[in-house]
């Protein structure tokens, strides 16, 4: 395996190599050295990372440093021993945006006894696909990513605002598929599709979404693992092409008010040993197994929140803003569903989980829906019938509507703890409660306005 990171290495002037490790919130950890000293340390497994990566907040603190979701020893080891790093060859690229040669790989985390990281996110999702490679059975994945673009803001107090388009105005309509509104930033859009091809990140379409310079890209359907690194890898490539142009990309569920929600909307099949669609039958209808499925999204999605909704602001997504599904319906070409059927074509039977926002960590977004689908279909549950109407007009949701009714379910279901591990749930309901403690302890603008000189 070092003969072939070496002779990729010499094959492409690589001078500097970038060891990536995804979070539990999807951030980008790890460290960068000389190809020399990262070929050395394959050799004698001196890629480390302490143990507290794998509890880091979004704000950077660790989930041991709060007493309300401080975790206990037998899930946390306080000396914060190491991990070691295993770069995973497949997920080799080079990095385009910098002058000196340089490379990325994306890394696996395993104990020093040898046994996987539990709360890797990563691990995670190649647990889950396991259970299916078990039963023959192979998911397939095509997300949908929306982000907004915005102007540099440097005060976190400050709203965000519209940025300027190459015809020097603001947008100041809703331009849903618009395709002048994109053109606006085709400079940005032809560095972003370059470097994409040069690490092999297949986006398929572009398309202005309902906000202000909100945009999707949807990409290319496969392998559920190489879909996620390559979500995690776009996300960083998107925020360094917005850079190179005086931008800001922002994948925030709810970046600013009075605009529509930021999505990752997750396209799933299931193919059987023979290549099969099982979601469909002989007549192209839905399929006993898809129903089994739909089943299992209904039962476990309220459950598994704090992946889907995974920040303070993901909720105002969810409850502030018009237009997002915040129910377990299911419909066929029913946008107001949690959960659509765009097709009842065989070749193109699928199902369409429309909850998670484009804030959370894809390798955990795709590993919940394809844990409930499995169960869904293990345990034979029966789906709610088919919705027709729009569910909008039904005022009640199905979603823990805070973090606190979020982590709650999370952590006593026996069904996610089986299926997840024990472990990996406590450590990210640690992380959500220390994240969420730490947003109460902070004084908003509209406790300032309407507070200050009121009550």
């Amino acid at each position: 395996m070092i003969e072939k990171f070496q002779k990729w290495f010499q094959d492409n002037s690589i001078t500097e190599v970038e060891c990536l490790v995804p979070d539990l919130g999807g951030i980008a950890r790890g460290k960068i050295l000389p190809t020399n000293k990262f070929l050395k340390g394959l050799k004698d497994d001196t890629h480390r990372l302490p143990q507290s990566t794998f509890i880091q907040t979004i704000s950077g603190d660790y989930a041991t440093e709060d007493s309300v979701g401080a975790l206990p020893r037998s899930i946390y080891n306080p000396t914060d021993i190491d991990v070691i790093l295993k770069p995973d060859f497949n997920t080799m690229r080079v990095v385009p945006w910098y002058d000196d040669p340089t490379a990325q790989v994306i890394c696996d985390a395993v104990n020093l006894n040898g046994d996987e990281v539990i709360n890797s996110c990563r691990n995670a999702l190649k647990n889950i696909l396991k259970l299916y490679n078990k039963d023959n059975l192979k998911p397939i994945i095509s997300p949908e990513l929306e982000f907004y673009l915005v102007k540099p803001n440097s005060d976190s107090d400050y709203p965000l605002e519209v940025p300027i388009g190459q015809s020097g105005r603001q947008e100041t309509g809703k331009q849903a598929l618009g395709i002048d509104a994109v053109n606006e930033f085709d400079h940005l859009f032809e560095d972003l599709y370059n470097y994409c091809e040069i690490q092999k990140i297949e986006i398929d379409t572009i398309n202005h979404e309902s906000g202000s310079a909100q945009m999707e890209i949807n990409f290319q359907h496969g392998d559920p693992l190489e879909l996620a690194d390559q979500v995690f890898l776009f996300k960083r490539t998107l925020r360094q092409s917005a850079l190179r142009h005086k931008l800001y990309a922002t994948f925030m569920a709810k970046p600013m008010e009075n605009q529509p929600g930021s999505a990752m909307h997750v396209h799933q099949s299931v193919y059987d040993k023979k290549n099969k669609n099982i979601f469909t039958n002989n007549k192209s209808n839905v399929s006993n197994k898809m129903k089994n499925y739909l089943g299992g999204l209904e039962k476990y999605t309220p459950l598994l929140m704090p992946i889907y909704a995974p920040n303070i602001n993901s909720f105002r997504r969810l409850f502030a803003t018009w237009g997002t599904p915040k129910n377990v319906k299911w419909g066929i070409g029913n946008r107001s569903c949690g959960f659509r059927i765009p097709s009842i074509e065989e070749k193109n039977m699928r199902v369409e989980n429309r909850i998670p926002g484009s804030d959370t960590n894809p390798y955990l977004v795709f590993a919940a829906n394809l844990a409930s689908g499995y169960l869904g279909m293990k345990n034979k549950i029966k789906p709610s019938p088919e919705t027709k109407d729009s569910a909008f007009k039904d005022k009640n949701s199905d979603l823990p509507k805070n973090m606190d009714e979020s982590i709650f379910l999370f952590e006593n279901d026996e069904d996610i703890k089986t299926i997840f591990n024990e472990k990996f749930i406590r450590s990210v309901a640690a992380i959500r409660r220390v994240e969420y403690q730490a947003y109460l302890s902070v004084i908003s603008s509209w406790e300032r306005e309407y507070l200050l000189l009121n009550v």
